[in-house]
């Protein structure tokens, strides 16, 4: 196995030198332009998507408001007609009770002989 001592040691002060003193000097103003260029796209897709987000939070807005809506006019609906069962059965139970004490008072008639022949 090979030692770490045996490979050649590297002065990285020189060599950093090297590769900068090989760059040309327009390299850095353009990189830099390029860079700035592509931030700028990326924040403008970013804006871009933003304004999708948006447009699509208002729909779902609108959504939940219209959810909201049919709720409550399907729980108003419910009432009502819940109210009117309510109404009908009691108008029924009234009768009911009518036509019971009209009968009792048939069959008190016909038992106490006031009501015709039958005895």
């Amino acid at each position: 196995m090979a030692s770490i001592e045996n490979f050649p040691r590297v002065d990285l002060a020189k060599l950093e030198a090297e590769v900068t003193g090989a760059l040309p000097i327009e390299w850095a103003p353009v990189t830099a332009e390029a860079v700035k260029r592509e931030y700028e796209s990326a924040a403008k897709e970013f804006e871009a998507m933003g304004a999708e987000l948006i447009s699509a939070a208002k729909k779902c807005q609108a959504l939940t408001s219209d959810v909201q809506n049919t709720i409550r006019d399907t729980a108003e609906a419910y009432r009502r007609e819940g109210k009117r069962i309510f109404e009908s059965i009691e108008e029924c139970a009234l009768h009911t009770e009518d036509v019971r004490k009209t009968c009792e008072d048939v069959r008190r008639r016909i038992t106490d002989g006031n009501g015709g022949a039958h005895q």
